[in-house]
């Protein structure tokens, strides 16, 4: 029985929406090099992260996925989820962190370094995500799936299920918020 199916495929699923954002924040910082800040694309863009690609997709792979491989995989899972994914998650937030300080910095002063580091900040995450998202589509996700006990990909799957339905609510949302960003 493949019980990890819907979990792992949902998740990659959100890893294509996320990858897509990642190629049209790209294209925004290409624009910043020709002198065009989209400073609204890039609110937006925070907003997406926030609500969706951390606030959503991260928050199910720590709180459901993660956990189980945390609580069940011993200390090969407490590298791989601790010392890889989890850091990647929290340098992931420091880097939007810091892309809403210096966009806040640019509508201040239109500072020329304030550009620079949107530019730094944004790309830093889309190259984090990119690679991040690779990590646990090939490796990260086939290792819980190959490793983990069969009760517990069962627990998994029920949660997953569970939270999925409850996310729902905020499809329209969501994809409101991506077709404003061009994806």
């Amino acid at each position: 029985m493949d019980t990890l199916k819907f979990t792992i495929e949902y998740l990659e699923d959100e890893h294509e929406e996320i990858l897509a954002f990642c190629n049209r924040m790209e294209e925004k910082c290409l624009e910043i090099l020709k002198g065009q800040v989209d400073v609204e694309f890039f609110r937006r863009a925070i907003s997406f992260i926030r609500l969706y690609a951390d606030g959503l997709h991260h928050k199910k792979e720590e709180d459901i996925l993660f956990k189980a491989m945390l609580d069940n995989l011993g200390p090969l899972a407490e590298k791989v989820v601790r010392g890889g994914m989890l850091v990647e998650h929290q340098m992931a937030r420091g880097y939007v962190m810091e892309l809403e300080n210096n966009l806040n910095l640019f509508e201040e002063t239109s500072d020329d370094l304030a550009k620079l580091h949107i530019i730094t900040n944004a790309m830093s995450y889309v190259e984090l995500l990119r690679n991040h998202a690779e990590k646990e589509n090939k490796t990260v996700y086939p290792f819980a799936d190959k490793s983990l006990p069969e009760d517990v990909k069962e627990e998994v799957a029920r949660e997953m299920e569970d939270r999925v339905k409850e996310e729902e609510k905020n499809l329209e949302d969501k994809k409101n918020l991506m077709k404003s960003l061009g994806i």
